[in-house]
C-alpha cells in the first residue's frame, strides 16, 4: 500500500514533462522567439535546483507527510499561475517553480519515502516505482495535447493544477506516513532481532559527513554524467540522426523504445543491487553511459538506430535506481533528505549543461556523431577509475548491517 501511493506521488513530475506540448502556443500567443522560451526553461531549471538541499532538510525536519502535502500544494499554485503568463518574466518565473516543485522536489519526497520503509528490497521497490511512473508520464503529453485542443492551452494548466490537487493532495494526506515506527510497524516488515525499538534501524550520517565522503562524490559524478550527457544526446538527437540519414519523424519515433529500455533498466538494477551488491554498481553504470555514447556515434541502420534508443533507455533506468538505492545504503535515512536533496541539485545543474556541451563540442569535431563517440570517453575512463577504487560501505553504518556493500 505504501509503494502504491509513493508511486502515485511520483507521476506528479509528469506534469513537467508535459511542457514541450506548450512550446508552439507560447512562442504563438506570447510572440515570443523559440530560443527566448527555450532561454527561460534553462533559467528555470538553473533556479528551481538550487532549492533541493533546503527542501531535502525540510523533509528530513517535518516528515515525508507534511512535505508531500506542502509540496504537492505548491505544485498545485504553480500550475494556475502557468495558466496566466504574459511574458518572458513571468513564464521564466512559472517555469522556475514548476520545475522546483514538480520534478525536483515532488521525486525527491517521494524517493526519500520509498527509502524509509525498505530496506533489504529497496532496489526492487525503486526500480519498481521509477518504472510505473515512467510509463504514467509518458501519457501526460498525449493527454495535455487533448485538452489543449478541446479548451486551450491555458485551461490545459488549469487541468493539470486541478489533477494534482485532487490526486496527490489527498494521498499526501490521508495516505503517507513517516516512518513505519509511527504506526507499529518496522523497516521490511521485520522486527529487529536482539529487542531494540523500531527507531533503532534509523541511523545515518549528515550532509556535511557525506560530503566529505568519496562515496559522495562517485554517486555525485555518476548523477552528473548521465545527467549531462543524456540530456545532451536526447536534445540533439534529431540532428545526430540525420547525419545518419534519418528523417526527424523517424528519430521522435524512437521515444517508444527508449521507454522500453527505461522499463528493463530501471529494476534490472534494482534487482541486481539487492541480490548482488553495490560495489562495482557505478562502474557498470558509467559503462552503460560510454557504450551507449559510442553506439549513438556509429549507428547506421535501422536495427542498429532501434538498439541504441532501447539502450539509451536502459542507461537512464538504471541510473535512477542507482543513485536511489546506493545514498540510504551508503549514507543511511537519518539525514536522507539533505543528501538526497544535494544530489538531486547535482544531477538538475549537470542537466542544463549537455545541450551546450555538445554544441561546443561539435563545433571542433564538425558532427554530433563524432561529439556522441568523444564524449563516450569520459564515463569510460570514470568506469576504470570506480573498478580500480571501488566505493565501500560508510564506517558509520550499524555494525551488524546485514545486507551486500
Amino acid at each position: 500500500m505504501a509503494l502504491a501511493t509513493i508511486t502515485l506521488g511520483l507521476t506528479g513530475p509528469g506534469q513537467t514533462i508535459g511542457v514541450s506540448v506548450f512550446i508552439d502556443h507560447f512562442t504563438d500567443d506570447l510572440d515570443l522567439e523559440k530560443s527566448w522560451v527555450t532561454a527561460g526553461y534553462l533559467v528555470g531549471t538553473l533556479c528551481g535546483s538550487l532549492a533541493m538541499p533546503t527542501i531535502g532538510r525540510w523533509i528530513d525536519r517535518f516528515g515525508v507527510r507534511r512535505a508531500m502535502f506542502t509540496i504537492a500544494g505548491g505544485f498545485s499554485v504553480a500550475l494556475v499561475a502557468m495558466s496566466g503568463v504574459q511574458g518572458i518574466i513571468s513564464l521564466t518565473a512559472g517555469f522556475v517553480f514548476i520545475r522546483m516543485f514538480g520534478q525536483g522536489a515532488l521525486s525527491l519526497v517521494s524517493t526519500v519515502s520509498i527509502s524509509l520503509w525498505f530496506e533489504q528490497r529497496r532496489g526492487t521497490a525503486i526500480s519498481i516505482a521509477v518504472t510505473i511512473s515512467a510509463a504514467l508520464m509518458a501519457l501526460v503529453p498525449f493527454a495535455l495535447d487533448f485538452v489543449i485542443g478541446e479548451i486551450g492551452w491555458r485551461g490545459a494548466w488549469l487541468v493539470a493544477a486541478g489533477t494534482v490537487s485532487i490526486i496527490v493532495l489527498p494521498i499526501a494526506w490521508f495516505g503517507m506516513i513517516d516512518r513505519p515506527s509511527d504506526v507499529g510497524q518496522f523497516v521490511d516488515g521485520v522486527a529487529p532481532t536482539d529487542g531494540e525499538s523500531a527507531d533503532a534501524q534509523v541511523w545515518g550520517i549528515d550532509r556535511a559527513t557525506a560530503l566529505r565522503r568519496y562515496e559522495f562524490w562517485v554517486l555525485a559524478g555518476a548523477a552528473a554524467a548521465v545527467s549531462s550527457l543524456i540530456t545532451g544526446l536526447n536534445f540533439h538527437q534529431i540532428t545526430l540522426l540525420g547525419e545518419s540519414g534519418f528523417t526527424s519523424s523517424e528519430a521522435a519515433a524512437l521515444f517508444l523504445p527508449q521507454m522500453i529500455g527505461s522499463s528493463i533498466g530501471s529494476p534490472a538494477m534494482g534487482i541486481a543491487l539487492d541480490r548482488i551488491g553495490a560495489r562495482f554498481a557505478p562502474a557498470v553504470q558509467m559503462s552503460l553511459l560510454a557504450a551507449t555514447l559510442v553506439v549513438a556515434g556509429t549507428a547506421a541502420s535501422t536495427v542498429a538506430v532501434i538498439g541504441y534508443a532501447i539502450l539509451l533507455g536502459v542507461t537512464a533506468g538504471a541510473s535512477r535506481s542507482l543513485t536511489g538505492v546506493l545514498a540510504p545504503r551508503w549514507f543511511g535515512t537519518r539525514h536522507l533528505g539533505a543528501i538526497q536533496g544535494s544530489l538531486s541539485f547535482v544531477g538538475v545543474m549537470a542537466s542544463a549543461s549537455g545541450p551546450f556541451a555538445f554544441s561546443l563540442t561539435e563545433i571542433v569535431t564538425g558532427g554530433y556523431r563524432a561529439t556522441a563517440v568523444l564524449w563516450g570517453l569520459a564515463p569510460a575512463a570514470f568506469a576504470l577509475v570506480l573498478a580500480m577504487r571501488p566505493p565501500r560501505l560508510s564506517p558509520h553504518a550499524k555494525r551488524d548491517y546485514p545486507y551486500p556493500t
